[in-house]
């Protein structure tokens, strides 16, 4: 008896979780573009929340929730977000879902009535779905598609410094840079779930499986970007992530690169804000390697894409471009000292990849096709 009260317990935090939700004074109606006192400080101290509040045209943010089974079988991801055209008079809301093994992916669309978010902390609800840094519920019912389920993030890990542990920013000082078409952030590099998500006949356990959260918001992604992440390593607690992009300001344009790594419970940052170096290795269809260069270490990445889904992509808010993404790419990884000893060696098969436009706008030499 006391086993089967234990059991219950999870799904009764899940089920008082929603309820407070639903009931939670501190979700607002985006469409009606509420005043809300110190929000502008919030968004810049914290950019897992919502960071479009008082955008009326030529926008778009999304957060990417992705979920790995304990025996990297089942691979879901789930993209919760809001668009509006470049001239506004189009506005909705909508969910993305890409199953990382059978590459098969869904788009549902949902009133931009239907979207609201929290005032105080990362918690958006797009119809009866709710997204936050701890939870994810999915109760989704259309003609050909139906999504129901509950999943727990637990031991959350942020980007956070080394010495005094302050949380960081993924874009370093350039998340400060005025008029960038895309900003990016890292809500958590690992974490633990538990819960199932029910895909119309399919059921995807995820307990005691890992789970990785980011986001992108702004008028659109960059016209040609690699990305890469996982945190489904075979013998580590650790995680990784590079994005590699071109970068349009103010009339001119540049390669510009940002990214982690997690290892030993320590967290480092890289990218063009800092003294890194990205060199191309060779770059082809479907793989990739590269290297990037730190002030006393080197990180040898190679990756190799396998199956791919299409997912919708914002151009001036318009969510009508569609990239190629897989979630089960192979990735080897390894990080040498200035002596070329080695000082961690890893591989995954679940890793994230992206191989998106022309990759001689990024590499004009070694490029390889």
């Amino acid at each position: 008896m006391k086993k089967n009260i234990l059991l219950l317990i999870p799904f009764i935090l899940i089920i008082g979780f929603k309820i407070k939700c639903q009931i939670n004074t501190s979700l607002v109606k985006f469409i009606d573009y509420p005043k809300i006192k110190s929000y502008k400080a919030q968004k810049k101290k914290n950019s897992s929340i919502f960071q479009g509040n008082k955008k009326t045209r030529r926008y778009f943010e999304g957060w990417y929730f992705k979920m790995v089974s304990k025996d990297e079988k089942s691979i879901l991801s789930v993209i919760p977000g809001i668009s509006i055209s470049d001239d506004g008079g189009f506005k909705h809301a909508f969910i993305q879902i890409i199953n990382g093994k059978t590459a098969e992916t869904d788009y549902i669309n949902f009133s931009i009535d239907d979207f609201y978010f929290s005032k105080d902390d990362f918690l958006v609800q797009i119809g009866n779905n709710y997204f936050s840094k701890d939870s994810l519920i999915l109760d989704i019912q259309r003609d050909d598609l139906n999504v129901t389920g509950k999943i727990y993030m637990d031991k959350l890990t942020e980007l956070r410094g080394e010495k005094n542990k302050k949380k960081q920013k993924i874009m370093g000082w350039y998340y400060k840079v005025p008029f960038m078409e895309c900003y990016h952030g890292v809500v958590s590099l690992n974490h633990d779930l538990k819960g199932e998500i029910k895909l119309n006949n399919s059921s995807f356990s995820f307990d005691d499986g890992k789970g990785y959260i980011e986001k992108d918001w702004g008028k659109s992604m960059p016209s040609s970007w690699i990305w890469i992440q996982t945190n489904n390593f075979k013998n580590s607690n650790s995680s990784i992530m590079l994005s590699v992009a071109k970068i349009p300001w103010l009339g001119f344009s540049f390669t510009g690169f940002l990214g982690f790594y997690y290892l030993n419970n320590e967290v480092v940052r890289f990218g063009t804000y800092s003294k890194a170096k990205v060199k191309l290795d060779k770059c082809e269809e479907n793989s990739l390697n590269l290297n990037i260069v730190l002030r006393d270490k080197i990180l040898e990445i190679q990756t190799l894409k396998n199956r791919a889904g299409i997912l919708k992509a914002p151009v001036n808010g318009n969510m009508n471009r569609r990239i190629s993404e897989g979630i089960d790419a192979e990735l080897k990884l390894k990080l040498l000292d200035e002596n070329n000893n080695v000082l961690f060696e890893e591989s995954s098969q679940t890793t994230g990849l992206e191989l998106v436009g022309d990759m001689k706008e990024l590499f004009k030499k070694n490029y390889k096709k």
